[in-house]
């Protein structure tokens, strides 16, 4: 748990600086459970994400993009109507808990001054955005409800009385001296981490390991000397957000923690740091259940073509011995005299090889010699007849295959946004039905809304992630001489750069950005080809996203994360 007590703290303080007295301008709802702030203090306009998402819970400056719905859902209407307009006065957190309390002060529809509280409970799958009116300390509404049958101590449900979550009882670590950290511990007790974050307010276990790891040798000195020290060094503000990658798993706090041994990364806030760990993590986690059903669905239709171009790689070896059987006929009805009804099998000299060697015939028991010739004869005809349909049909099935997978691909590496267009277009090609209701906006004129980068030197990217997008970039955006980009036989993102003649490190960022949105993402040293928009070509029948082309020159890169965050617009 990284977003604890104390990295609340710290939160708080970094808002404190930048937003107290400022003015509530825009309320947005763009998911279920977040909620985005637009407040204008010391004249500059700030985004603020208010996240109660059960797995991504928290509370943060942003500068991602966020598509809202075309109607806002009911607590963002609510919201608008009690606080857009109105002051932020002050916001805390209650004693060491991970509750932010929002202050808001403004003039209700008949003008008289009102109090209101906004308050953020970060708290795992039970994580809470909850609106209060001061004054009676009564719940106007929360983005989520939940009834006494769940919760028996409290009810979060409009109308119902505002009461804190039941309180831990725990020492205020700030305040603890080493005395008291002392009498907390049971050094007999083993698992010393534990009993840190048992009896005192805001401690994670994250945060216990490191101070037990800090301690060196862990016993009575060194133990409260360390977790003291780290109180002071928080408390005083001496902090330097870090994103810890160890083993392939990321872990973020107020400061490198030496006991994940790893890549450490420093930021100059706790929200830049928080945009770039959550960056797409909480976005997939949207996707994902979004777009579940379209996922399984061209995860199925994918084996299930994969399936029957492996029936009918068998058959096409079955149509392949077309040769044989014509042998066996003709050889068969040579020696009728020698067969007899009721044999399995029959010796004969096989007058084509010119060694003159004998070949025996597998025969039918249940057949006459004749009967037997006739069935060779007629398997001849159909394995020859059938070949060319095998072989189309093959065809046909390997491009439904490697349809699948790049649309796969796409659903992986999709924003919200984009699965509507995915969904879109298996609607159009006939495989899904239109769902009744359609949820989401639909872009502005009916054209895919492209993600645009910019290269270091200026110069424009833009990148195309489903099929529409890619067919709206590739022939009817990008000019014929501008660069187009695109991972070598490997599913993935049409790319384009805004140039006649990019240098060559703006074809290396864009081949990032390329091997980046492709199915190679976590790959090494990943192929990109680049060549003119001109020397792209849409076969006709082809399916969407579908090109060929030419004239191509090859790239390496590895995908880095942190490079298409940088060049992100």
């Amino acid at each position: 748990m990284s977003f604890d007590g104390l990295f609340t703290k710290a939160m708080v303080d970094e808002l404190v600086r930048s937003l107290k007295g400022g003015r509530i301008n825009k309320v947005h709802q763009p998911y279920k459970n977040e909620v985005i702030l637009t407040i204008r203090a010391n004249g500059v306009n700030q985004k603020l994400l208010l996240s109660a998402h059960p797995s991504y819970a928290r509370v943060q400056f942003t500068n991602e993009a966020y598509d809202n719905p075309s109607e806002p859902p009911m607590f963002c209407m609510l919201l608008r109507k009690h606080i857009e307009g109105h002051i932020l006065e002050d916001m805390y957190q209650v004693d060491n808990d991970r509750i932010i309390v929002f202050e808001i002060k403004g003039r209700n529809e008949i003008g008289d001054i009102s109090y209101k509280q906004l308050i953020i409970e970060i708290m795992g799958r039970h994580s809470n955005i909850v609106l209060v009116d001061k004054t009676r300390n009564i719940i106007l509404d929360s983005i989520k409800h939940v009834s006494f049958a769940v919760n028996s101590h409290r009810a979060i449900l409009p109308g119902q009385p505002y009461i804190n979550p039941p309180e831990q009882h725990k020492v205020n670590p700030f305040t603890a001296d080493e005395e008291d950290v002392l009498k907390k511990l049971d050094f007999m007790g083993g698992k010393l981490d534990r009993q840190l974050v048992e009896h005192f307010g805001g401690i994670s276990p994250l945060l216990a390991k490191e101070v037990i790891f800090q301690s060196g040798l862990a016993n009575r000195s060194t133990v409260p000397a360390t977790f003291v020290r780290l109180m002071k060094k928080i408390g005083s503000g001496d902090i330097a957000p870090s994103i810890m990658t160890s083993n392939g798993k990321e872990l973020f706090y107020l400061f490198p923690l030496e006991h994940v041994k790893g890549e450490v990364k420093t930021f100059s806030s706790l929200s830049e740091m928080l945009d770039r760990f959550y960056f797409g993590k909480a976005e997939r986690d949207r996707v994902k259940q979004q777009g579940n059903d379209i996922e399984r669905f061209i995860t199925n239709e994918k084996e299930k073509n994969e399936k029957k171009i492996d029936k009918l790689q068998r058959t096409l070896e079955d149509a392949e011995k077309a040769e044989e059987f014509q042998l066996y006929g003709e050889l068969l009805t040579a020696n009728l005299y020698a067969a007899k009804k009721g044999m399995k099998e029959i010796e004969v000299l096989n007058y084509y090889d010119e060694n003159g060697g004998m070949l025996v015939i597998p025969l039918d028991p249940r057949k006459t010699p004749s009967e037997n010739a006739q069935k060779y004869f007629s398997k001849y005809q159909k394995a020859k007849n059938s070949i060319s349909i095998v072989i189309e049909q093959i065809d046909k099935a390997r491009e439904e295959a490697e349809y699948f997978d790049n649309l796969l691909q796409q659903v992986q590496t999709a924003s919200p946004k984009d699965l509507q267009e995915i969904r879109d277009e298996l609607v159009e090609g006939g495989y899904i039905r239109e769902r009744q209701k359609r949820n989401g906006k639909k872009p502005h004129n009916g054209k895919p809304v492209l993600d645009y980068f910019v290269a270091s030197d200026g110069t424009e990217i833009i990148v195309g992630k489903n099929n529409k997008q890619n067919d709206y970039l590739t022939n009817k955006l990008a000019a014929r001489d501008e660069i187009w980009l695109h991972t070598k036989d490997i599913p993935g993102s049409h790319v384009v750069i805004r140039s006649k003649e990019p240098s060559d490190e703006t074809i290396l960022e864009a081949s990032n950005l390329a091997a980046y949105y492709s199915k190679a993402r976590n790959s090494g040293s990943v192929p990109v080809d680049y060549t003119k928009v001109r020397h792209v070509k849409k076969p006709s029948g082809a399916k969407p996203g579908f090109v060929i082309y030419d004239n191509q020159q090859t790239v390496y890169v590895t995908p880095d994360e942190e490079m298409v965050l940088k060049l992100k617009k």
